[in-house]
């Protein structure tokens, strides 16, 4: 099986259950929005909540589809920078405990993390501290780091960071690495069109979008949306939700279904996508399986809060997979 690495922003998913709702007013964070916090803020929130129940796990958009492709027995890696603390501490062990080979820097900043403030109801509302996270930097990388790797795994949020994506195009370019790239967010795009453009045409081979990233790209609906960025890139995912995901390569295209599920949190549904398509990439298998696979590991995780999953849950999916692969 091929090796992929993954590079993003390292942060520790702190999943706190409220028992209502008022929390979030005493805090000033409307609910279900997604507020940047500093260090202070996310200082003090926690202290408050520790009443709460908490759950943590290492998080950040390319380190969750890292842990699902570990899951699935792919070999792997993620770059990215924490702080010199508990959090920091926390965030390799997790990593380690799944299989993953974590290559964290040490940045001058506390760990990032993401507090999760989950309503009765299920809603999740974000105070976002990204501390050491945002402090990786094109320094911090080193050729090496990619000479054993097969695919390289971008998160969208670093395309703020055009020095630091350049560099690790250069790199993965140079090591003949393929170059993935999930679009992140359609404000992300949309503050990075120009630099975009360029990047797809000249060095990414996959991308993948949901249907907002590719509107915010090509200014399109999905079906034509996948077509330009077919015409771009070797390989386009766009992920239509509840309707699963349009896979284009060349003149082929495939439309793939979503599975049955009882959605209670679509927090890491794209994430998990993409771990099974590249997993399938990694076994050479047939784009249409590679998008299957895909929206079995969404159609899960949709089903429990957060963006990780139970081993119960890991062990069907295994199980699942032989039967979509034959």
């Amino acid at each position: 099986m091929k090796k992929i690495l993954g590079i993003g922003n390292a942060l520790v998913d702190i999943m706190t259950i409220l028992d209502n709702e008022e929390f979030l007013q005493q805090i000033n964070i409307p609910k279900g929005s997604m507020q940047l916090v500093d260090i202070d803020t996310s200082a003090s929130i926690l202290k408050r909540s520790e009443k709460f129940k908490t759950e943590l796990s290492s998080g950040g958009s390319a380190a969750n589809t890292i842990h699902g492709l570990a899951n699935l027995g792919a070999t792997t890696s993620f770059i990215g920078k924490t702080g010199n603390d508990k959090y920091g501490e926390f965030f390799a062990n997790d990593m380690r405990n799944t299989g993953i080979n974590p290559i964290l820097l040490t940045g001058s900043s506390d760990t990032g993390c993401a507090i999760a403030l989950i309503s009765p109801d299920s809603e999740r509302t974000f105070a976002t501290y990204l501390g050491a996270a945002i402090e990786l930097s094109q320094e911090d990388l080193a050729a090496d780091m990619f000479s054993e790797f097969d695919y390289i795994y971008i998160e969208g949020y670093l395309l703020q960071n055009h020095a630091l994506v350049e560099k690790i195009l250069e790199y993965a370019d140079r090591h003949h690495c393929k170059i993935c790239l999930d679009l992140a967010s359609y404000n992300v795009v949309e503050a990075n069109l120009d630099f975009l453009k360029i990047i797809l045409a000249e060095y990414v081979d996959i991308v993948f979008a949901n249907e907002e990233e590719a509107r915010a790209f090509t200014g399109t609906d999905p079906e034509k949306a996948l077509d330009k960025l077919g015409e771009i890139c070797g390989i386009a995912v766009v992920k239509v939700g509840a309707n699963g995901s349009l896979v284009r390569q060349g003149k082929n295209t495939f439309a793939i279904q979503a599975i049955q599920s009882n959605c209670i949190d679509t927090t890491g549904a794209g994430d998990a996508y993409a771990a099974g398509f590249l997993y399938g990439l990694a076994n050479d298998l047939p784009l249409d399986k590679c998008g299957a696979i895909g929206s079995l590991l969404a159609g899960k995780v949709i089903e429990v809060v957060g963006a990780k999953m139970k081993e119960n849950t890991w062990a069907e999916i295994r199980e699942k997979i032989p039967h979509i692969t034959k």
